[in-house]
């Protein structure tokens, strides 16, 4: 259409295309961009309105999804190693690689990426106080599949810790904040510059550096809380990095200039370096110490710090009432007794057919022999006139 034509109202157009042809009636002047401009307003206050009211449930999906597809990644991976021992080559643990050539891992290996993915996106849209006690699912479906799928038993106390942490998973969800408390970035810098987190911040950076250069060398290699400890204080920067990227990532597709923004590079670096530290210090926790140790008590340690974390950065339980609080909090507990009970007795022949034999024999305790040489009375005294002979063995 010719800009030398100005249309007045009620007049007729003909519009065509090359499939058909319409005949339109001008009802009013307007200004083209303003209606291009209100046009994407309320797209944008569309996507607002749908995040806003299932944004939490949105988080909630892909945090169980991330757990589900992390628990089987496991098996995946487990399976192509365990060919691999099938075919007789050289195992991983003594240092093969030939399990990059087996499909089935790298199934696993995509599937974990899968998962990491969905918990990162997860961070975007729910309260970190519900996606992280989440991520004990993962050990739980894990634990499930390798029962069904690689013939290992679960025995009576796992199938209890498994039947907690969904109990446990349950309350958490059902207690925890539903209302963001940070969307953009620029609150997400405000945030962070509060000095009630910048001390928290010092505090966890100066116990890890301690830890690093000082605890770690000395008593790493007997202490299984060093090297934890170090992996879930850094998971506190890790956490809140994903947090803010997740932020920005939302805030990208919105239309808004993060890439030009300070903060989305400096919580790149920090998410790289706090990963990398983590990685690190969980190897070596697991290649010194027992897995059924290491799992538990770094889920309690992560969880409690990025918990902690949350409430001073991001203060989302501020708006939950003391009942939430503690159902949350007990939702919790909860959990870490399930993944104790899942990992710590995982080795034990329990079950309800063997179960009372098994209470029996841990009430007989052990006689205590005080000494090598120990006078032990065969008959009992009461029994025996004083003016009979009484009968004494000797056990050395």
């Amino acid at each position: 259409m010719a800009s030398s034509h100005k249309l007045m109202p009620c007049s007729l157009v003909n519009v065509s295309c090359s499939s058909r042809r319409v005949i339109c009636q001008v009802i009013g002047d307007g200004n083209l961009t303003t209606s291009v401009h209100k046009n994407l307003t309320l797209h944008s206050s569309w996507a607002t309105q749908v995040e806003s009211k299932y944004g939490f449930y949105i988080g909630l999906a892909l945090a169980i999804f991330s757990s589900f597809l992390i628990g089987s990644s496991v098996i995946l991976k487990k399976k192509g190693l365990l060919r691999l021992v099938d075919k007789g080559s050289t195992r991983a643990g003594d240092g093969g690689h030939g399990y990059l050539k087996d499909w089935l891992w790298w199934a696993g290996l995509l599937t974990m990426g899968g998962g990491e993915a969905a918990n990162f996106a997860a961070y975007a849209f729910a309260p970190a106080t519900i996606v992280t006690p989440l991520g004990a699912l993962s050990v739980l479906i894990s634990a499930i599949l390798s029962s069904y799928l690689l013939g290992e038993r679960l025995n009576l106390l796992g199938k209890l810790g498994c039947m907690l942490s969904i109990v446990g998973s349950t309350v958490i969800v059902i207690h925890a904040p539903e209302e963001e408390e940070v969307t953009t970035l620029a609150e997400m810098a405000s945030k962070l510059k509060e000095p009630g987190f910048l001390a928290y911040a010092a505090i966890l950076l100066g116990v890890c550096l301690i830890l690093i250069f000082f605890l770690a060398p000395r008593y790493g290699q007997h202490n299984i809380l060093i090297y934890l400890t170090i992996c879930s204080v850094i998971g506190a920067f890790s956490v809140s990095s994903v947090k803010g990227l997740g932020i920005a990532i939302k805030g990208f597709f919105a239309d808004q200039p993060v890439l030009q923004n300070p903060l989305t590079w400096i919580l790149i670096l920090t998410l790289v370096a706090s990963v990398t530290t983590q990685i690190n210090y969980l190897n070596k926790a697991l290649d010194i110490f027992n897995t059924s140790l290491v799992f538990p008590i770094y889920y309690v340690l992560f969880t409690t710090i990025v918990i902690t974390t949350s409430i001073i950065l991001f203060k989302e339980w501020v708006a939950m009432s003391v009942v939430d609080i503690i159902g949350t909090v007990c939702g919790f507990l909860t959990i870490i007794l399930g993944v104790f009970l899942l990992h710590a007795f995982k080795d034990m022949d329990i079950n309800l057919g063997n179960l009372p034999h098994v209470l029996q024999n841990s009430g007989q305790a052990p006689a205590i022999k005080d000494d090598k040489n120990i006078l032990i009375e065969a008959d009992n005294s009461g029994m025996i006139a004083d003016d009979k002979p009484k009968v004494f063995m000797i056990y050395s």
